[in-house]
């Protein structure tokens, strides 16, 4: 996953992805690149040409931050991708490992949560733990697994969310965020391998190289058993669990997508009351 020159990598792709007209400068067609040129990113950032160019190439090893917050500016860089420009260019990264066992404590926290989907995701997006009503919200899945391979790799997902492409975009943006706290996560690594050998469109979207955490979000489902949900998601940090987050979903009061999560969570009593009617009283036989 980690490049030779992954500070070089980084600014091609962010410099692919701003628009000229966003910046102030013209388009008049006949770019042969997309986005910015090197000399325009230089002229903004108030640099050399030359440097910059030994700055992409990777023949400029030490930038100050100075230059750094500089190119973040003539990029249109948001805070999380300014945080890994800089992670990238002063080789400041996590030192905690990501850690994948849930503790105790969250797992009594999160079945509380009984009127909502709740549940426990690690770095590489791993579902380390999930209450009654999250595993309700994503049965359509053939595996809860992995969220990034239940996007691209499980055909529900085209049905399961509303706009497939935003979700598989935010998706990839976060497991960016992850990659850049922890470079060197082998769980990380094997899901990107994974992903980019049986799925085009997850190597289309990693190359982008946007850095975007996802920390809240409103999403649309389409469950096949209680219909169109829309919920309201937050991303919670576990201070004490480096890399992993508790993710809950709610709905707006009085919503019918409110009135969907109470169907939502009746389906397993239920489904008990289904498999009662099918068992045979003790003597009778079974057809």
């Amino acid at each position: 996953m980690e490049s030779v020159n992954e500070l070089g990598d980084y600014l091609r792709a962010r410099r692919a992805a701003v628009v000229p007209a966003d910046v102030g400068l013209p388009d008049d067609g006949s770019r042969r690149v997309p986005g910015l040129r090197r000399d325009e990113v230089a002229l903004l950032a108030g640099m050399s040409t030359d440097y910059y160019i030994r700055l992409e190439q990777g023949r400029e090893r030490r930038p100050s931050e100075q230059v750094l917050r500089a190119i973040a500016g003539a990029l249109r860089l948001n805070d999380a991708a300014t945080t890994h420009l800089f992670r990238l260019g002063l080789s400041v990264f996590e030192t905690a490992a990501a850690t994948t066992s849930v503790a105790p404590e969250l797992l009594r926290l999160m079945d509380s949560m009984r009127e909502v989907p709740a549940f426990v995701v690690g770095a590489a997006q791993d579902v380390l733990a999930a209450n009654a009503m999250a595993r309700e919200l994503y049965a359509g899945f053939a595996r809860y697994d992995n969220l990034l391979r239940m996007i691209f790799l499980d055909p529900f997902a085209r049905e399961f969310y509303a706009d497939w492409d935003r979700a598989a975009r935010i998706a990839v943006g976060n497991l960016r965020a992850s990659s850049s706290r922890f470079p060197r996560d082998e769980r990380i690594e094997r899901v990107v391998g994974e992903l980019s050998v049986h799925s085009p469109a997850f190597t289309g979207l990693w190359a982008h190289y946007e850095v975007c955490p996802r920390t809240h979000e409103d999403k649309h489902f389409r469950h096949p058993r209680v219909g169109e949900i829309r919920l309201h998601f937050e991303a919670l940090a576990v201070t004490s669990a480096p890399g992993q987050h508790l993710s809950v979903y709610s709905a707006e009061p009085g919503s019918t997508s409110a009135d969907a999560l109470i169907l939502l969570g009746r389906l397993p009593e239920q489904e008990a009351v289904l498999t009662d009617q099918d068992t045979p009283e003790e003597g009778e036989p079974r057809s």
